[in-house]
């Protein structure tokens, strides 16, 4: 289930207790969140190349974050939360609001949700050249990436907080397989003359990532 805005975490334990780390993350991370009221999915991803996971929770407001139950929860986790995200060799935090969704043409919101790959697209972008941008990415380049054999989903994200980079703007696409990432139509999407233009611009400096699936997603009862 999709909701209308995310907690996204990127955590990367030291590969002696990287099984430990991912019994705990299922078995505890996952059912208590999942456990506040208007928590309603989540889904773990894996680099490919390195042990970085990233958790991925779908809630329908970011005020529930505030809430006293997740509260609780994140101010008060028990020994063995306390010394794994104390001893991460990596922590990433961000919370964002969806400002748009796209699905391909011949795909939708629930099938894009169990994509293979997800490719993570971060941004700053300053206050004065964000209508610029917003009319690039709505209107070219998200039209344009989707017309990819494979690529089922984009979704655009404002970054309400963040740990540690101020990014801004976050996109997340969901690919359905290899293949897509490396095609020629991915390619020319960064070919465009509007491309090179905002490439040109001091604060155009994206940052890229791509995970892999790594367990089902999970839906509260």
């Amino acid at each position: 289930m999709k909701g209308a805005s995310i907690l996204f975490s990127i955590l990367s334990p030291d590969p002696d207790w990287e099984d430990d780390f991912n019994r705990w993350y299922q078995n505890h991370q996952i059912p208590i969140r999942l456990s506040c009221t208007g928590f309603q999915s989540a889904q773990r991803y894996k680099d490919p190349d390195r042990p970085v996971y990233l958790g991925l929770f779908e809630i329908d407001t970011l005020e529930r974050l505030e809430s006293r139950e997740y509260s609780k929860i994140r101010s008060q986790p028990n020994a063995q939360s306390a010394w794994m995200l104390s001893n991460t060799l990596q922590y990433e935090r961000y919370t964002g609001h969806e400002i748009s969704t796209v699905c391909a043409k011949n795909s939708s919101i629930e099938e894009a949700l169990e994509a293979k790959f997800l490719r993570i697209i971060f941004f700053s972008v300053p206050d004065e050249s964000e209508d610029k941008f917003n009319k690039w990415y709505d209107e070219e380049y998200t039209p344009s990436v989707l017309k990819t054999p494979g690529w089922l989903m984009v979704r655009r994200f404002l970054i309400d907080e963040f740990d540690p980079s101020p990014w801004t703007h976050m996109t997340l696409q969901y690919i359905e397989n290899e293949a897509a990432l490396l095609s020629e139509e991915r390619r020319k999407t960064s070919q465009s003359e509007s491309y090179k233009v905002l490439a040109e611009e001091p604060w155009f400096r994206p940052s890229f990532q791509v995970f892999e699936k790594h367990q089902d997603r999970v839906i509260p009862a």
